[in-house]
């Protein structure tokens, strides 16, 4: 059977037998959706409480990874300016 799938996946069987289960996967897999937590998403009562829409959240914080970029990048402009006309100044 491993060898089937070794062919279909064009890897070598060897890959297969010394694959191991990531610890991440496990956890969801055997996670129990039961009153009061659901997959990171609380209720109170049976009410969602106050939490983010994992999507919103996935957007401001690429919005916030985005503005840190630029703001690195501005900053390494100016180094680079600074660093520009202290050479200049030797010269």
């Amino acid at each position: 059977m491993i060898e089937r799938f070794a062919k279909a996946l064009n890897i070598a069987p060897e890959l297969i037998k010394e694959l191991e289960e990531d610890p991440v996967t496990f956890i969801i897999e055997n996670n129990t959706f039961e009153k009061g937590c659901m997959a990171g998403v609380y209720y109170n009562d049976g009410d969602i409480n106050n939490n983010p829409d994992p999507i919103d959240r996935f957007i401001e914080l690429s919005n916030e990874k985005i503005a840190l970029y630029e703001r690195m990048l501005e900053l390494e402009k100016e180094k680079n300016a600074l660093l520009e006309n202290l050479l200049k100044e030797r010269k």
